[in-house]
């Protein structure tokens, strides 16, 4: 996978109760080892969330808490054809070949990840089901419901083209 694959990689923590938000390189998200490498050394209170969209196609929500890693993937079939998307469905133990609809997204993992912070299961449901939304609009979302959306978008608009 190239760098032009991943269209962001953010990591978001919480220290003394403000929300931290920072880039990482695009090459954080070629596999999920990089990622949770990545996310390990910051040093949230509740754990670390990296927030990756990859190819416009779906993204990966992983929450890294010491050796507990929890990921949300938003789509099964579009993350089957990306290195981190297979890593991640790896770890998820989800198989290979999953069926589905041609427009139809199969969201895999822990939909209770941001739960404690404040973002239930319901709620992430409601944002994968909506077919109009990007991936990065849902993580856009995900971030302004948790409380760092200002952050995130300020982190996305200094990213170079």
């Amino acid at each position: 996978m190239d760098d032009v694959a991943v269209d962001f990689a953010v990591a978001a923590w919480r220290e003394n109760n403000l929300w931290q938000v920072v880039a990482l390189p695009p090459r954080t998200g070629e596999t999920l080892d990089g990622l949770v490498d990545a996310l390990r050394v910051q040093p949230g209170e509740t754990g670390v969330l990296g927030l990756v969209s990859v190819a416009e196609e779906f993204f990966l929500l992983a929450r890294v808490r010491g050796t507990d890693v929890r990921l949300l993937v938003s789509d099964v079939v579009a993350a089957e054809e990306w290195p981190l998307g297979a890593d991640a469905l790896d770890r998820l133990g989800i198989p290979d070949e999953v069926d589905a609809e041609d427009d139809e997204l199969v969201p895999a993992g822990d939909l209770k990840i941001v739960d404690d912070l404040g973002m239930g299961p319901d709620e992430i449901e409601l944002l994968l089901e909506d077919p109009e939304m990007w991936p990065d609009e849902v993580l856009a979302s995900i971030a302004s419901r948790l409380g760092f959306g200002e952050q995130f978008d300020t982190v996305l608009e200094q990213l170079p083209d």
